[in-house]
């Protein structure tokens, strides 16, 4: 969290994180695509050629007020490739919540499972405790044969009981619900710190 005193803002930090190729950039794209452009910068994407997120999306969204100051929430995406394993955590310099998107598909679990102990990690190297920040997981990609039943995926991922949502994020189902329930617990932590 960033106040800019001056102008009467809070700055926000939401990051999704997740496997590669789990739906971060997905959700993000939904989100621009469907807020009034009144309420949003410009999605900012770094790709490779193979049309991968290299080092992270941006995006800027203003919604209502917080103890009378303008909250700005800036959404980024991580790099889900395990190779770019530092650059996940400077992204995570700062965060105020993620959302944790897995890939439901059962070919999947272990990916899903890898980068969610490094996004633990990379919690409690911030000094954050993975139990009490404010973070929710997105089951993506429900609508695949593949996808795994919804108590299986809670028994190997939510150790932390965080609120889960199931999502089809190409489609937009779930998206906009994992991102108000982030803001909400974002917006709650910050209230306690105001």
């Amino acid at each position: 969290m960033f106040i800019n005193w001056a102008l009467q803002e809070i700055n926000l930090k939401i990051v999704y994180y997740g496997p590669g190729m789990s739906g971060k950039t997905t959700n993000l794209e939904y989100v621009h695509s469907k807020l009034d452009p009144s309420l949003t910068g410009e999605l900012v994407t770094l790709k490779t050629k193979e049309d991968r997120t290299i080092f992270f999306d941006f995006m800027q969204i203003e919604v209502g007020r917080i103890k009378g100051k303008k909250p700005k929430f800036n959404l980024y995406t991580v790099p889900g490739q395990v190779y770019y394993a530092s650059s996940r955590k400077i992204i995570l310099n700062g965060v105020d919540g993620i959302v944790f998107v897995a890939d439901s598909q059962r070919d999947r679990m272990e990916g899903n499972i890898e980068t969610l102990l490094d996004l633990e990690n990379n919690l409690l190297a911030s000094g954050f405790l993975p139990e009490t920040f404010p973070w929710v997981i997105q089951y993506n990609k429900r609508d695949l044969p593949n996808a795994e039943s919804i108590a299986v995926l809670q028994k190997k991922l939510n150790f932390f009981n965080v609120p889960q949502f199931e999502g089809v994020a190409i489609n937009g189902v779930g998206v906009f619900d994992t991102l108000k329930s982030v803001i909400n617990l974002v917006i709650q932590n910050v209230q306690k710190q105001l």
